[in-house]
């Protein structure tokens, strides 16, 4: 006899599959992304080479362009998480099994444990890729790096992402024609104050206190001292804790918050529109 907890699973698990075959049907985009997403990240670091030239001063080139490159692959990693939860409404619009997902007899939860379950594994395996073409095109030296501390801080951070993922997702659920694009405002917020590419120090006052509430600022800070200054996983602690607690508190409000709007979607008739 199956347990209700396995039939759970096997039903979260389903969506990790479906969304990997999305991906296999869908390999030349994942392709185009990939090589985009590395000329971006590449871009941005180059800023860290030019900056010597640009202020006629002596920087510390190879330095900036190590703190570029966690940024941008921080974020990456992070954006990725955000935008794969979100899309999962505007996925389901493009398939038409919008209506037949939602309707299913399946906890709303269980949906989005596989949904997010794909999104962090996609999104590690995206960003390994990146660092592995940045260290080998600027000969970056991990030797001292605490990898394994800046893997656990990232998958710390990514819960919280979770949580804030799945109340952008209400948006496109909402709003069908624009909603996806309306959750780019979430992202621009997050990276304003987090300090991707610049210390939050820099920031004005308003601003700086905005950071400490962005669970991406603590993503970065944590994964700098692993990757740059080699500190030891047990040191990390003060930049995983505010994550978990982030995710502890986003998660549950996200999966009520989506249950509103899918009930008031229900009721409206929204999910009928594909498109």
């Amino acid at each position: 006899m199956i347990s209700a907890t396995t039939r759970q699973l096997r039903a979260s698990y389903a969506f990790v599959e479906r969304n990997a075959h999305l991906v296999k049907r869908y390999w030349s985009w994942e392709l185009v992304w990939l090589a985009y997403s590395i000329a971006n990240s590449l871009s941005v670091s180059y800023i860290g080479l030019g900056m010597e030239q640009i202020s006629g001063q002596e920087i510390d080139g190879r330095y900036l362009v190590l703190y570029l490159v966690v940024g941008t692959l921080v974020w990456r990693y992070l954006s990725l998480i955000f935008y794969w939860i979100t899309d999962v409404i505007g996925l389901e619009r493009w398939e038409g099994t919008i209506e037949y997902t939602l309707m299913a007899p399946i906890h709303r939860l269980t949906h989005m444990a596989g949904q997010t379950a794909f999104a962090v594994a996609y999104s590690l395996l995206f960003t390994a890729i990146i660092l592995a073409v940045t260290v080998k095109l600027f000969q970056i030296d991990l030797t001292n790096a605490n990898l394994f501390g800046m893997t656990l801080v990232m998958l710390s951070g990514s819960l919280s992402f979770i949580g804030i993922g799945i109340v952008g997702s209400i948006l496109p659920l909402l709003f069908p024609e624009r909603g996806a694009q309306m959750t780019h405002v979430i992202i621009a917020m997050l990276l304003l104050v987090s300090g991707v590419y610049y210390p939050v120090a820099v920031l004005p006052p308003t601003l700086r206190m905005l950071s400490v509430f962005s669970p991406a600022t603590y993503v970065l800070d944590g994964t700098r001292k692993a990757l740059l200054d080699g500190l030891p996983t047990a040191q990390l602690w003060p930049s995983i804790w505010p994550t978990l607690v982030a995710g502890a508190i986003a998660i549950p409000i996200g999966l009520w918050v989506f249950g509103l709007a899918e009930r008031y979607a229900k009721r409206t008739g929204k999910l009928h529109r594909n498109g």
